[in-house]
Order: structure tokens, then sequence, then C-alpha cells
């Protein structure tokens, strides 16, 4: 059995540089599972699990042969997990080769647009995946989808749902060949009201609620849509914004408990 116990141990080193630097993590091509769900989640969808820390006492789900398993103090533990309060299980994961793709044949498709909010984006995820949305795409400055903070907002939900990181020209081409229309959430006298759109296979661009969608992006837009409201509110939140377009285009196809 091998232990650490102590902080400048190498592999800490690399874990807490994973944890704290998103370009040493690209670099890497690695990111960080922290807890038993997570880490399960993981390996049920075939993520390639390098290395598991645990404390004394943790629950390990079945690790391959090939998973470097290391034991380590409570002190260890909680000075790599991102968490305030670590759960005793942290995974060390190679990220997914998800290439772009050469054209979408699904129905449902959600573009984020400069949403900075590790929370938002993993909030997001988590909602395309529970009504079934075919992918996401991640523009203009996005938070990491590896991230500590948005993995762990996904809920397993990032080892289900394809997301991809890419420009406006490739996502505009990519439409164009796929012929999906894409609809962009706008406060504009031209909104539609979104009860009113075609749901029945579209992608929807989504911006950050300071700043909405970018002019390079509502350039791309087929039309724009609105989610009525209480005149006295402004905007809504990104994630929740996501979720109720989803709703509307998947709530007559979403089973009956």
């Amino acid at each position: 059995m091998e232990r650490i116990a102590s902080r400048g141990n190498p592999l800490i080193t690399h874990i807490r540089k994973l944890v704290s630097l998103a370009s040493y993590q690209r670099e890497q091509g690695a990111f960080v599972c922290d807890g038993p769900k997570l880490l399960k989640e993981a390996l049920l969808h075939g993520v390639a699990v390098q290395t598991v820390l645990y404390t004394d006492g943790a629950e390990l789900p079945a690790l391959p042969e090939s998973v470097r398993k290391v034991s380590v103090t409570p002190d260890i533990m909680g000075a790599v997990s991102p968490a305030k309060t670590p759960q005793g299980v942290l995974g060390v994961c190679a990220i997914p080769e998800r290439p772009l793709p050469c054209k979408l044949d699904g129905r449902r498709y959600l573009v984020l647009d400069g949403l900075q909010d590790p929370g938002n984006v993993g909030t997001i995820l988590r909602t395309a995946d529970a009504f079934s949305a075919d992918g996401v795409f991640l523009l203009n400055g996005c938070a990491g989808l590896w991230r500590p903070k948005t993995v762990r907002a996904t809920m397993g939900a990032a080892f289900r749902v394809p997301a991809w990181n890419c420009g406006t020209a490739e996502l505009s081409a990519l439409l164009k060949a796929s012929g999906l229309p894409l609809y962009g959430a706008a406060l504009r006298p031209d909104a539609k009201d979104v009860r009113d759109m075609e749901l029945s296979r579209f992608a929807a661009a989504i911006g950050s609620e300071g700043n909405g969608l970018s002019q390079e992006v509502l350039s791309l837009c087929d039309s724009v849509f609105r989610i009525p409201m209480a005149a006295r509110c402004e905007s809504l939140n990104a994630a929740i914004a996501a979720a109720v377009v989803l709703w509307e285009a998947a709530r007559d196809t979403v089973p009956a408990p």
C-alpha cells in the first residue's frame, strides 16, 4: 500500500496545481474528481482514472488495476481537495477527448456565451442531462468544463452530456451543415415569447446575466426569444433561463414519474 504524509510530495504538488491552475490542467490533460460519487460516475462512463487518493476508512468503488491508489492523512486530503469539507476520496482523471463533430444529428443543443461562473455552467450541464439535450457548446471564455467547481456542479452530467469548446465561426458552420436554427435569449422588442417558438429541433444561445449575448453570437441567430416574467424583473439567472427553454422544448416528451 502506498502512503503519502508530506505536502511536499510531487504527486500532492501535481494535484494542487491541477486544482488551482487552469493552464497547468490544460497542459496535463487531467482533472480532479472530488468525492466518491463523482469518481463512481467517472468510472461508470469510461473516464480514464489515473490516481485515487483516500483517507483511512473511506469507501472506494471498484478500481481498475492500473489505477494508482494512495492513502493520505486527513491533513493532506484537506490540502489538495477543492471542497471545504473533503469526502475522503479524490481522483485524478484524464480529460475525455471530444472532437467537434462534423454534423449534429440531435434535436436540442445549448450555446453558452461568456458564462464565467462555474456553478452556472455546471448546473446547465446537469439540466441539459435532465431534459435530454444533445450537447452544449462553450464560447467566448466560459468557465472551464473540467475545473473542479464546474465538475462538482454537474453532479456527474459532465460525463454524460457532450460539451465542446469552439469559436463562433466553427459553430456557425456546424449549425448550417446540420440544418439547425440558432435562437438567442435577448430582451429586445423583436424577441418572441419562448412559448411561441418552434422547438422541435434547435440550438438556443444563453448569455451571462450581466452582459447577455455578445454581438457576434447575436449576429448568428436566426431569431431571438424572451422568457415572460414580471415587469419589475430585468433578467433571469443563466442556468434558470436554460432550464426554462429546455423544459418548454421537452415538456411533451418528459415521462411521468
